[in-house]
């Protein structure tokens, strides 16, 4: 039988695990196999970090980005916050499973527009600024369609 750990030996134990997750990260190789991105610059820590933790915490997503966040949001079902920042407004929301996430999508669609989508969370903001935050987050920018005529053009 295994002794209980209680809350601080959780702790430890995702921090240990989130540790040697960075670890590795920055001893592993990227896109092109040479430590670095196919640009260049170094691999991207945050993204993999967002990937680990993101899908628990609104505020993880934020600070990732250099936001204090206002949550917006508190349900079973999802949490969300507003990020307000020079660059620009935008809205990170997490779900406690992936098929809340996909609900949340197909509800969405009827809005169209484009999102960054990750592990159990959605950010919202202009695609400009999407492009800006998914190096920071990792993730994937989703065009989503509205529902009506498109235009012409």
């Amino acid at each position: 039988m295994q002794p209980h750990r209680g809350r601080s030996g959780r702790i430890a134990t995702a921090t240990g695990s989130l540790a040697l997750l960075l670890l590795a990260t920055a001893c592993g190789g990227g896109e092109d196999g040479k430590g670095a991105t196919a640009k260049g610059s170094p691999t991207n820590v945050s993204a993999t970090v967002a990937a680990v933790v993101a899908p628990a915490r609104v505020e993880v997503i934020a600070g990732l980005t250099g936001c204090k966040v206002k949550i917006r949001t508190e349900a079973d079902e999802l949490r969300e916050g507003v990020c307000r920042t020079k660059r620009g407004d935008y809205l990170i929301t997490t779900f406690p499973q992936e098929k809340l996430k996909v609900t949340w999508l197909d509800a969405a669609a009827v809005y169209g527009g484009k999102y960054l989508v990750g592990t159990r969370w959605v950010v919202s903001a202009k695609p400009e600024l999407l492009e800006q935050l998914r190096p920071r987050l990792g993730g994937e920018i989703q065009q989503l369609r509205g529902v009506g005529p498109t235009p012409a053009p």
